[in-house]
């Protein structure tokens, strides 16, 4: 499937890849980068810019710090949520505090989400 993105976020995109939070760079460098199906960072999908994505299991990753949940923050993901999951993509959510307190568990989490959607198609 094709997912039409805004192109004026592309610059903002590389920017971000180059600019990672700690948790971004622990989860790509540490499991994603290496992980057997491919993921792609910082994604432009339709106006926004996912953490993580991987188009076979058509899943996106979001890790959240804590501007995330503040009202403004919520509501915010809330609608990107919306639009993305009308895509037909899954999107996990998972804490930054979650990540840095559980790693291996989160990574489990998301070989067994890509594994399930994988064996679904």
């Amino acid at each position: 499937m094709n997912y039409k993105h805004n192109p004026n976020l592309t610059k903002t995109a590389k920017c971000l890849r180059k600019n990672m939070t700690k948790e971004e760079k622990h989860l790509w460098y540490d499991f994603l980068r290496t992980y057997p199906v491919r993921f792609l960072r910082q994604k432009v999908i339709d106006n926004y810019i996912v953490d993580f994505y991987c188009s076979k299991a058509k899943l996106v990753i979001e890790l959240d710090g804590s501007q995330h949940y503040e009202d403004k923050g919520r509501e915010y993901d809330k609608i990107r949520t919306k639009k993305l999951e009308e895509r037909n993509l899954t999107v996990l959510r998972i804490p930054n505090n979650v990540l840095n307190e559980r790693f291996n568990e989160v990574c489990e989490y998301i070989d067994n989400i890509v594994k399930e959607k994988l064996n679904s198609r």
